[in-house]
């Protein structure tokens, strides 16, 4: 029998709560397993949030208590690495690895994911997130692979490709998820899930592309956002589910809404008056499993009853997630076996290590670096707060934060901390390193009696210029200026924490919080060299920090040997790669700052900051020097050829950008948008001539009637370090 003809055959067997519980998800973390065990009998399509043993009790009891005996699929977050399980390898967080600018890196990390997604008997993982994170104070930009649609979608695909592999039913696969279909991260004023107020033109010359590239790759499932676009939630948007992403992308996967999004119609977005027509209005619009509105069962039924909703929608659902339960042979294999040991395995462990020292990117250098291992180096003070601190170090969706939030849990090694990274690269040196912790990231570690932070950290200055030894009145900040004054070089560890990132806690002010800038302030006063590290979720507005720093080194969060990889860096052991998949802005209220912004502002800036953000997206410094030369365009095959040349004396991995401008255009496009990138490894003194073919995408634009048309005229050709324009080199070419 054919898959057609059998899922044909089962829908006409099933009743309309059969149909009905297909399309439900249940988290057994919030009901329990007890309920949960009750929709299992009732023919449950799917649950979340569950583990090992509890898997095997719940399938069976689909498989042998339900009339239909239909495989349920299981689900689970794991965007990093399976790190909900805290024996599982916590790779670096997705912007973090999208530093690394290296799809068959990505590919790889989400391979080793998939199988130990798999070892613990789940089938699916809500990954990878297509979103773009163009305003950096949105709580889930860490989450995301930066700022460009190119980018995202490269490294997304990757990703969708490592979690399936060749084959969705072997045993160490997982069914990837694109996730928020669509512009979620576009919300107005960053606001996790509020209202994107763009136009569906725009989404398609922006947003889309990513997810194009995930059905490409074959994901076979998509999340909704929690968001809406011009009003309309994505819950219930026709035009994004059907028109765009079944009928004209083709996508046959299943579509799963996001966390009680069809509840959230009702009681938040206020575009239903009740559960029934939030139930009508998701079916309607294309979503196939309903995630957590377990109301949804009762209400759907009575919709198609009363003949408000034709059955014919929810045959349409079933089968979509029929189809793909048939592509995995669930009937075959209920239960994923995955690798056996492969969960927190030794080759698991060494990726995610490579994944941390590929990511490192350093931002200046006044010349501190490599730390040099001579006499007059004998003691290194590591200061800060997240300089021992592993729970900021992994930031968000961890074992920590997930999937039940404030639940006390404690660290599990392995893991390799800023501070013991540094003390293993300087073991049996002579040098000595000693810590202090200097200040909380959350709260500000100030005198009571001190209301105003900013006067605070005046004052704070004040007295340090003026030599006084009396920081009594600053805990911690007392221990860690003492230590740096006596120091040679003073490690700084600075940033937020995960209680800064992730939903629900979107930031308004990106300024370092707690008394960090003051502790900044104190420390640069002593003329000992100073190397800045950043450990955060996102890029945080620093710029009075890179100032008083002799370098500067951005880690974000580099997952279980994040701390080992920065310190490989700092003493040369590694010669940083990483390029920044996002934009630094100089301050808060410079955002967007984004590089492939529209033309066309008076005078191109606010009048009280620059023009230029503080770090442009693609830069990142290395050990060595590269030069470009001998930029070429075949038309013919949309082929860049360019000379890649390692002038300095050590060895080095560049990363070959290449952007495109579209001179002048029919409708408003960026001064340059990236079109394609590969990594190139180059000996002192070698030169490589790199190739890269373009897509037709590159050189399209989307006209007021949203079609897509590459138009006849100039384009500008760009290669180079970075996005900056004096780190590229241009060439004209005409299409």
């Amino acid at each position: 029998m054919s898959d057609k003809s059998f899922i044909d055959n089962l829908i006409s067997q099933m009743t309309l709560e059969e149909k009905a519980a297909q399309m439900v998800q249940i988290p057994v973390s919030a009901v329990g397993m007890e309920e949960s065990l009750k929709w299992a009998e009732m023919g449950a399509g799917s649950f979340l949030n569950v583990f090992g043993d509890d898997i095997k009790e719940l399938q069976k009891a689909a498989m042998e208590k339900s009339r239909l005996k239909i495989p349920a699929i299981f689900g689970t977050d794991a965007v990093r690495g399976h790190a909900e399980n805290k024996d599982a390898t916590i790779f670096p967080s997705s912007l973090t690895m999208a530093a690394t600018w290296d799809r068959d890196l990505l590919r790889q990390v989400a391979a080793a994911t998939a199988a130990e997604v798999a070892t613990d008997g789940l089938h699916w993982d809500f990954a990878p997130l297509f979103c773009l994170a163009r305003d950096p104070r949105w709580g889930r930009t860490g989450e995301t692979f930066g700022e460009d649609k190119y980018l995202a979608g490269e490294l997304g695909a990757a990703q969708v490709r490592g979690y399936q592999g060749d084959d969705l039913s072997a045993d160490d696969t997982v069914l990837a998820c694109a996730k928020h279909y669509i512009a979620y991260g576009e919300a107005t004023g960053a606001r996790d899930s509020y209202d994107t107020e763009v136009t569906f033109r725009k989404i398609r010359d922006e947003f889309l592309s990513p997810f194009r590239k995930a059905i490409e790759a074959g994901c076979g499932s998509f999340m909704t956002a929690y968001g809406s676009i011009d009003g309309t939630p994505l819950t219930a948007n026709k035009k994004a589910l059907r028109d765009i992403l079944r009928d004209e992308l083709g996508f046959d996967g299943i579509v799963v809404t996001d966390w009680d999004t069809v509840n959230y119609l009702v009681v938040r977005q206020k575009v239903c008056k009740d559960i029934n027509e939030a139930s009508r209005a998701a079916a309607s619009a294309g979503n196939d499993i309903i995630m957590c509105t377990s109301a949804f069962y009762d209400a759907v039924i009575e919709e198609v009853r009363e003949g408000r909703l034709e059955e014919k929608i929810l045959d349409d659902a079933v089968r979509h997630i029929l189809s793909v339960k048939l592509k995995m042979k669930l009937w075959d294999k209920p239960i994923k076996k995955g690798i056996p040991g492969s969960i927190g395995c030794k080759a698991h462990l060494e990726l995610a290590k490579k994944a941390a020292e590929n990511s490192v990117i350093m931002l200046k250098n006044d010349g501190v670096l490599p730390i040099s291992f001579n006499k007059k180096i004998r003691k290194i003070a590591v200061i800060g707060p997240n300089a021992n601190d592993i729970r900021a170090q992994y930031g968000d969706w961890t074992y920590f934060t997930h999937p039940l939030p404030g639940v006390k849990k404690e660290p599990a090694r392995p893991y390799v901390t800023l501070l013991e990274g540094v003390r293993a690269q300087t073991e049996g040196s002579g040098i000595k390193v000693e810590y202090a912790y200097g200040c909380a990231v959350n709260r500000p570690d100030y005198h009571r009696e001190t209301k105003d932070i900013g006067a605070f950290i005046d004052m704070c200055y004040e007295i340090n210029e003026h030599g006084t030894d009396n920081y009594k009145q600053m805990p911690f900040i007392n221990e860690a200026a003492s230590l740096a004054r006596e120091s040679d070089l003073v490690i700084l560890a600075l940033g937020d924490n995960y209680t800064q990132a992730g939903e629900y806690t979107d930031r308004a002010d990106l300024d370092l919080s707690g008394m960090q800038e003051a502790l900044v302030r104190i420390i640069s006063g002593f003329k000992v060299p100073i190397i800045t590290v950043l450990i955060a979720t996102k890029p945080l507005a620093i710029p009075d920090v890179v100032k008083r720093s002799d370098a500067v080194v951005c880690a974000f969060n580099g997952g279980m040997f994040g701390g080992e990889a920065v310190a490989e860096v700092l003493f040369g052991k590694k010669n940083p790669e990483g390029r920044l998949p996002i934009s630094f802005p100089v301050m808060t209220g410079q955002v967007p700052v984004y590089y492939n912004q529209l033309p066309g502002w008076h005078e191109g800036r606010y009048v009280d900051c620059p023009k230029e953000p503080l770090f442009v997206f693609g830069e990142g410094l290395s050990y060595t020097w590269y030069e470009y030369s001998g930029l070429k365009f075949d038309a013919g095959t949309k082929t860049v050829t360019v000379t890649v040349a390692n002038t300095g004396d050590m060895k080095g991995t560049e990363t070959v950008q290449i952007y495109i401008n579209d001179k002048v255009s029919s409708i408003m496009t960026a001064d340059k948008n990236l079109a394609g990138f590969e990594k190139v490894e180059l000996e002192p003194g070698e030169s490589r001539e790199v190739s890269i073919r373009l897509d037709d995408e590159a050189f399209e634009v989307t006209l007021p009637d949203e079609t897509r048309v590459i138009e006849h005229g100039e384009f500008d050709i760009m290669a180079g370090h970075s996005s900056r324009d004096e780190d590229l080199i241009k060439i004209t070419v005409v299409l």
